[in-house]
């Protein structure tokens, strides 16, 4: 077993008064030779957006962008006809394809939104646009991993353009959980929500992260109460 730790003071900051972002990989003006995707795995941004902000309609394409809110609400447009509300315990896919353009901002007069933002390069290239939003019931990953993204219908999860799979889960502290990767070959990369993790008897904290990969499975174990997120994703070159 291979692995990779990602400590979270060592990921990139942007602050642009409305919006404060920090990347765990390179992104915009922030570049990391050593820091540029795990496999599959292009950008995971967690981002702090302030009351009444966002962002304005932009174009992306041929990636799959996943946002999963942790504290508030974004109010999403985009040019596949979609307009709504995403919230905390929803989680939103978009596969870019051939083309897309999408807003999002923070509806509320006086929070702030804080949401990861997850970019996949995609399986194939120039499919059509497609979007997708499920709310998931956080009970159902109490000690246990619940997929909320995958391209297997069966795991009744939103669809990805990739042989990729997220998965969400709280840990009891004391409890362990393994994990198997679905697709052979496939790494994972562990990102601690809160709480503070043990992998292959390394220590992992609040967004600190682990990259796994050449292994069948592995154990993650709950020093306190912790909130994971699992993104297993092809070993790309």
């Amino acid at each position: 077993m291979r692995t990779v730790f990602y400590p979270a003071s060592e990921r990139g900051n942007v602050d642009i008064g409305w919006l404060n972002s920090r990347h765990s990989f390179s992104f915009g003006n922030w570049y990391n030779p050593e820091k540029v995707h795990f496999g599959a795995l292009r950008v995971l941004n967690d981002d702090i957006v302030k009351a009444g902000m966002g962002f304005g309609a932009h174009p992306h394409d041929n990636m799959e962008i996943v946002s999963i809110p942790l504290n508030g609400s974004l109010a999403h447009k985009d040019s596949t006809g979609t307009d709504g509300i995403i919230n905390t315990g929803d989680v939103q896919i978009m596969s870019a394809g051939s083309g897309i353009r999408h807003s999002e901002y923070n509806p509320s007069s006086s929070d702030a939104a804080n949401f990861l933002q997850i970019w996949v390069i995609p399986k194939s290239r120039n499919i059509q646009p497609r979007y997708g939003q499920k709310t998931f019931d956080a009970n159902n990953r109490v000690n246990n991993w619940q997929i909320v993204v995958s391209p297997d219908e069966n795991d009744q999860a939103l669809w990805i353009n990739q042989d990729a799979r997220f998965a969400l889960a709280k840990i009891d502290e004391g409890k362990e959980l393994s994990f198997t990767p679905k697709f052979k070959n496939n790494g994972v990369y562990v990102f601690v929500i809160d709480g503070e993790i043990t992998v292959d008897n390394k220590l992992i904290n609040k967004r600190d992260a682990i990259g796994v990969s050449d292994t069948d499975g592995f154990s993650i174990k709950a020093n306190k109460a912790s909130e994971v997120l699992a993104i297993e994703v092809p070993m790309l070159a």
